[in-house]
């Protein structure tokens, strides 16, 4: 089967096969993909993530497709209907729509109109009138009128039941409405009207009276319209032209022999009407609609992916001592003092903002926290009265001391989630869920990524539609999202949670629970070699996940970077030639330029590994991240009323769509970019243009106060 799905794959994904088959092996040996991808590039030719995922995925699929075929074989053999042609058709097809097609006349269903047409023994009438020789048919079908059928239109009828289900069921029918489908297929919304002045429909008001072809709908407005449906507020169709329709079916009907079949083709034409639109019509338009809706979830997934990795991998401060602040108003302004390794040292609230005003307390207070635990950052939640607090706190730190710590403005998603969470009351059991939201807020200044993976990738924010497109394929997605960055970047042993080992190639939830005990019980590793120790770590486990963990203070330097612990044999060897050590090795630039790498060439070790250990010999344990920049609103504006049309004013992206980018320009409600205001060129891919959480300045096109809606454009303001 190997062979067959290898084929299959590389001739989809344009690969080659030896590097599929390769890669379909690895799969089975339980590699994992940031595995394959960065340490056996020999064997995969050098295939990357995206494409390891989707022969990953391919071939799941073609597994499932073969898992049908031995279920539909075995109910078409307990039939005693299979034969050499149908089992050979089975056998060759890989298609699940032709498949499916191929089954349709043999699946067991409910007694339909045509069964129930059958049993009265109606069967022969049918084929007498597909023949069209019976010049006068209700004299024939009076031979049939006995038992349960009671006068000639009634076996007129049953017969023409079984043509309507013998023409829905034909394969080329099938193609030919599908054809259809795809060249001129409508999507239709309409309003239900008892719903059409509630509060609730108003969102979908776009959608109250729309239609367009089916092929040039895109995935935001189509899950929109499946949404408006869901809550009873539209009704969506999918729609072509039934005459044209039902006019190419009677044509592939067999022409009719003579005069003396008119009345035949009479009932045959009938018969193909009542198929096409009781049968073959509402089968091919579910087909369609699922087809439509599996397109928009792909497209929404994929967007929602694209933004998940750009979140994750966003710039960190690092080890640094860090205030987070959740600022609110009547509840006051949740304070935490974190040290540089985000423990929590200490937390208050505080009042600076109405009702309570306690303004001067509040100054003393974080002035005091700012000196007791020598703080050198401070993260602000991006929620309500954050702008409020920010400009308190710069107002204190103007008083402060120099240098004062720099403020960050971070986004709060997820936090409200993360603190109720069990991987939160694991963490803090005796703190309330105020403190632990604070903790997150500070924690992901410091590193976005180790923070976030505690959270449902859902609760981030940054996806679109995210609850309502396929569950299952969007948690596939993410947590492959989730387990690339965790990887590219690289985790520290020693400082590391159980929920971020957890995500490690080769690990998972149980081993990363025993390396946090493992490091409780025997105090910080020195080697990757210790990992060897940990109970239930064994060969397979180290293998996939020793390249990925870092030892900063390790006395092999290897143990800091990504040069897996199988080339540290070859390292030493660089170095031995060069009569120096491995850490020579790394702080010397000149010793490293006069290494051959082609000399260390094997036959298991080719010149694309030798090529990476070279470049990590050069930066080892380098973070891909980018540098963390410092933002600020524009302070004439501070609500949504404060806008006027041609402002420009500085923004952060937010959220990236197919449709455009929401931007925060600091007035608690994002405006929208749309993707024609992007540039001054046509951008097709929004991503070409922004990234998440990215510095732009943007222009207020138009303001809707009813619908608390801002149109924006960043035509012309920044480099693209």
């Amino acid at each position: 089967m190997i062979k067959i799905f290898t084929r299959l794959i590389a001739t989809e994904l344009h690969l080659n096969e030896h590097a599929v088959e390769n890669t379909l092996k690895l799969l089975d040996e339980g590699c994992t993909i940031p595995f394959i991808s960065r340490y056996r590039k020999e064997r995969t030719g050098g295939l990357d993530e995206v494409q390891i995922t989707a022969i990953s995925d391919r071939v799941e699929r073609l597994k499932e497709i073969a898992h049908r075929k031995e279920t539909i074989v075995k109910t078409i053999t307990e039939q005693e209907k299979m034969t050499p042609e149908l089992q050979q058709r089975i056998s060759d097809c890989w298609d699940a729509t032709t498949l499916e097609d191929i089954y349709l006349p043999y699946k067991p269903r409910r007694r339909t109109r045509a069964q129930v047409a059958r049993e009265r023994g109606l069967e022969p009438l049918a084929q007498l009138l597909m023949l069209q020789r019976e010049p006068h048919p209700a004299e024939t079908a009076k031979r049939f009128v006995k038992g349960d059928v009671t006068n000639t239109a009634e076996a007129l009828k049953g017969a023409q039941d079984i043509i309507a289900e013998q023409v829905s069921e034909d394969e080329r029918n099938r193609n030919s409405v599908r054809a259809a489908f795809r060249r001129e297929a409508f999507i239709v919304s309409k309003v239900v009207k008892a719903k059409k002045d509630t509060d609730e429909a108003q969102k979908y008001s776009d959608y109250f009276d729309w239609e367009e072809p089916l092929k040039r709908c895109s995935s935001h407005r189509l899950l929109a319209m499946r949404r408006g449906e869901e809550e009873g507020v539209l009704r969506v169709s999918i729609t072509i032209e039934d005459d044209d329709a039902i006019a190419r079916l009677k044509r592939s009907l067999p022409p009719t022999p003579s005069h003396e079949g008119r009345a035949c083709r009479r009932l045959l034409e009938e018969a193909v009407e009542d198929g096409y639109k009781r049968l073959l019509l509402p089968s091919i338009e579910t087909e369609f609609a699922a087809l439509s809706k599996q397109r928009a979830d792909e497209e929404a997934i994929n967007v929602f992916a694209q933004n998940l990795r750009q979140l994750l991998l966003s710039a960190p401060l690092g080890q640094k001592r860090v205030m987070g602040i959740d600022p609110g108003f009547r509840t006051g302004c949740k304070v935490v003092c974190l040290d540089a390794q985000g423990n929590l040292l200490h937390h208050e609230a505080i009042f600076p903002h109405p009702p309570i005003n306690h303004r001067m307390q509040a100054t003393v207070h974080l002035q005091q926290m700012l000196a007791d635990y020598h703080i050198e950052a401070i993260a602000i939640g991006n929620g309500t009265a954050s702008r409020e607090t920010r400009a308190f706190v710069e107002d204190v730190l103007s008083s402060t001391q120099h240098p004062a710590p720099t403020t960050y403005v971070v986004s709060e998603d997820g936090a409200s989630v993360y603190s109720a969470s069990k991987v939160a009351r694991d963490e803090f059991p005796d703190e309330d869920v105020t403190v632990r939201g604070a903790v997150s807020i500070g924690r992901r200044l410091m590193d976005p990524l180790a923070e976030l993976v505690k959270i449902d990738p859902k609760s981030i924010g940054v996806g679109q539609y995210q609850h309502d497109v396929d569950q299952t394929k969007l948690k596939h997605s993410l947590d492959h999202v989730v387990e690339s960055c965790v990887n590219s970047v690289g985790v520290n042993l020693n400082t590391a949670s159980q929920h971020l080992l957890t995500y490690v190639s080769g690990l998972g939830p149980v081993l990363a629970q025993n390396i946090v005990d493992y490091r409780r019980e025997h105090g910080a590793f020195t080697s990757r070699a210790q990992l060897k120790k940990v109970p239930r770590l064994g060969p397979a486990a180290y293998q996939q996940s020793a390249g990925f963990l870092r030892i900063p203070e390790a006395k092999n330097p290897l143990d800091n970077s990504a040069v897996h612990p199988e080339s540290y044999a070859i390292v030493e060897q660089m170095a031995k030639d060069n009569d120096c050590t491995v850490a020579d090795l790394i702080s010397n630039k000149e010793k490293r330029a006069a290494i051959d790498i082609k000399k260390y060439v094997t036959a298991d070790v080719g010149m694309p590994t030798l090529t990476d250990i070279m470049h990590e010999l050069e930066k080892p344990g380098r973070d891909p991240r980018e540098q963390i920049e410092e933002f600020e609103f524009d302070d004439s504006v501070q609500t949504i009323d404060d806008l006027q049309e041609g402002m420009e004013l500085p923004g952060i992206v937010t959220n990236i769509t197919n449709f455009g980018a929401f931007v925060d320009i600091g007035v608690h409600q994002d405006g929208l970019v749309h993707v024609s205001q992007l540039a001054d060129r046509y951008v097709s891919d929004p991503t070409q243009v922004v990234r998440l959480h990215q510095h732009v300045r943007v222009r207020v096109m138009a303001v809707d106060l009813r619908r608390k809606r801002i149109s924006l454009s960043m035509k012309g303001l920044n480099k693209t």
